[in-house]
C-alpha cells in the first residue's frame, strides 16, 4: 500500500508532463526539464525534511507520550514551510539559473513557466510528506492509498479540460498540479483533525510546535542531505545514460 501511495502522488506531475507534450515539443522539453529540477531542488528536500518525525514520532508512541506526536507534526509542517519559501525564491530565478547550466534558452524559458506554477505545490507536497509520516508512524495504512489515488484520478481530469477545454495553455498542466496536491493535503489534513482515530495524537493547533522547530532541525536537516544527495546521483546517471 505504501508503494502505491507513494507512486501515486509521484504520477501527478508525471501527468502533467504528458499533458504538456500534447501541446508540443518544446512545451515537452520545457516540463521534463522543470520538473527534473523541481525533483532535485525541491521534491527531494521535502521528503528528506519529513523524515525527522519517523524518529521524533516513533519515539513519542512508542513511550506512549502521544500528544506529542501532533506537536511535532506541526513543527515539521513549519519546518517544511519555511524551507517552501527557500526553493519558490530558487524557482523564481530558473531560467538565468537554468542558462548558467548550459540548458537550451528556450527550453530554460519554459521550464522556469512551468515551476512558476508549481511553486504551490511545492508546499502542499512538503505539508503531505510530513502527514504521511504522522500517519504512518501509527501503522495507518489503506486511507492513505485512497487519499492519494482520488487526487490523482482528479488530477487526469482537471489536466485534461485545462489543456483541451480551458484553453490554459502550458499553463494548465502545472497548475493542475498545483490545484491536485492542495486537494490531496486538505483531504488529509481533514481526516487527521476530524477522525476520532487520532483523538490521543491530534490534540489541536499549538503554539507548543515552535518550540520544537529547531531541535526538529537537527533530524530534518541530515535527512534531507541523504535523500537529495540519492536524488543527485540518480540524476547524475540519467544524464550520463542520455549522452
Amino acid at each position: 500500500p505504501m508503494v502505491a501511495t507513494s507512486m501515486a502522488f509521484y504520477a501527478i506531475p508525471l501527468v502533467s508532463v504528458m499533458y504538456a507534450g500534447r501541446i508540443g515539443d518544446l512545451e515537452l522539453a520545457g516540463a521534463t526539464l522543470g520538473n527534473s529540477w523541481a525533483t532535485v531542488t525541491g521534491i527531494a528536500l521535502m521528503t528528506g525534511l519529513s523524515g525527522s518525525l519517523e524518529t521524533l514520532c516513533g519515539q513519542g508512541y512508542g513511550a506512549q507520550v502521544y500528544r506529542m506526536l501532533g506537536v511535532y507534526l506541526q513543527a515539521s509542517i513549519i519546518t517544511s514551510a519555511l524551507f517552501s519559501v527557500l526553493v519558490s525564491l530558487l524557482w523564481l530565478y530558473t531560467e538565468p539559473l537554468l542558462i548558467f547550466l548550459h540548458q537550451d534558452p528556450e527550453v530554460s524559458r519554459m521550464a522556469a513557466v512551468f515551476l512558476r506554477y508549481t511553486i504551490p505545490a511545492q508546499f502542499a507536497f512538503g505539508f503531505i510528506q510530513c502527514i504521511l509520516r504522522f500517519l504512518q508512524t501509527q501503522s495507518v495504512v489503506m486511507p492513505l492509498v485512497a487519499f492519494s489515488l482520488l487526487p490523482l484520478v482528479f488530477h487526469v481530469g482537471i489536466t485534461h479540460a485545462s489543456v483541451h477545454y480551458l484553453g490554459l495553455g502550458f499553463a494548465g498542466p502545472a497548475m493542475s498540479t498545483s490545484l491536485s496536491l492542495w486537494l490531496s493535503f486538505i483531504m488529509l489534513a481533514s481526516y487527521v483533525m476530524l477522525s476520532t482515530r487520532f483523538k490521543q495524537t491530534w490534540g489541536g493547533f499549538s503554539t507548543e510546535a515552535f518550540q520544537y522547530v529547531l531541535p526538529g532541525l537537527k533530524l530534518a536537516v541530515p535527512s534531507a542531505m541523504m535523500v537529495w544527495s540519492v536524488h543527485l546521483r540518480r540524476s547524475q546517471i540519467h544524464s550520463l545514460i542520455a549522452s
